[in-house]
């Protein structure tokens, strides 16, 4: 509909600076006359749409324009309230609680009164079942640092077992599923680079303050193949049917087929490192790995080694 599409438009050009008719008609699935026409519909209606001509041209909003809040559903103001409310749950801080205030403030008594009715049907939270006090203490000290742009002192356990001391100078704190991970500038690689924060140990923020850099977005922190130096190999790994419950929770969908048996086979390429040994081993006698033979004898010697902790133990 054309009032969907002008409403979409308007959202879009408040969120940014300048965007060409083409772009506007490519992603509407319309003309480019067709896009004329819209924003000279949305300038009668009083909203200030500026065209600029030529190579960099476009349309785009003026400066100091902001939708009303009419433009808001009650289904989409509540949505912003729950997750509002996710955030505050896991960061202490009095700055999202006042956020959550004012996100509220936009509904009128009628829509509290209809709050039950007109729910978002999405409840946001954060929290991981069995978090520890000091994961909460991390990410607030963590946080206070960024804002303050001090630097940090670290001792940091890399997934290789190998400990050391860093200085960094955090720039973001990530939330990836229920895990807290810190994008921050590390002065010993002289590179940005991404910690957990369960890996990190004796944290201490100290009086320096960081230098201005300029950060590389993580935008979605998607895993990157080049981070690990792992050797990779397609395997075939097949379940018995006591653990399937844990194979729809680990696994690609894609990866996984039912056997006649009941069994469950899992066949794709995975890193053979000490994530995927620890998986493995997780299941014991409920996993066996067909290919590759390298792969299955790593799982008996490591097997074996777990055995030899208990063939000598005092009674």
């Amino acid at each position: 509909m054309k009032i969907d599409r002008l409403l979409a438009l308007t959202i879009l050009l408040l969120n940014r600076e300048r965007v060409s008719a083409k772009e506007l008609a490519d992603r509407f699935e319309v003309s480019t006359k067709t896009i004329y026409r819209d924003m000279e519909t949305l300038n009668q209606s009083g909203i200030p749409i500026v065209a600029h001509q030529g190579t960099s041209g476009g349309f785009e909003i003026m400066e100091q324009y902001t939708i009303a809040r009419q433009f808001l559903t009650l289904n989409e103001i509540n949505t912003m309230v729950s997750v509002v409310k996710g955030i505050t749950g896991i960061v202490d801080d009095s700055k999202f609680a006042t956020l959550l205030e004012k996100v509220k403030a936009l509904l009128s008594k009628t829509d509290t009164i209809n709050k039950e009715q007109s729910s978002a049907g999405i409840i946001f939270d954060f929290n991981p079942w069995g978090q520890s006090p000091a994961e909460r203490d991390k990410v607030k000290t963590l946080k206070q640092a960024i804002e303050e742009s001090r630097k940090v002192s670290i001792q940091y356990l890399n997934m290789n077992g190998k400990e050391s001391e860093r200085v960094i100078e955090p720039a973001a704190l990530i939330l990836k599923g229920y895990v807290w991970y810190l994008h921050a500038y590390c002065t010993l690689r002289q590179d940005f680079r991404v910690f957990r924060l369960s890996r990190i140990h004796e944290l201490r923020t100290l009086m320096e303050q960081g230098v201005h850099r300029e950060t590389p977005s993580l935008d979605g922190y998607a895993w990157e193949a080049e981070w690990s130096t792992d050797v990779r190999h397609e395997m075939i790994l097949n379940f018995q049917r006591q653990v399937r419950y844990r194979i729809v929770d680990t696994f690609d969908p894609e990866m996984v087929s039912v056997l006649e048996d009941g069994s469950i086979q899992v066949m794709g390429e995975f890193a053979e490192d000490e994530w995927f040994y620890g998986m493995i081993l997780s299941y014991g006698e409920h996993v066996r790995v067909e290919q590759p033979a390298c792969v299955a004898e790593e799982v008996v010697r490591r097997a074996q080694k777990i055995v030899e902790q208990y063939i000598n133990v005092d009674r």
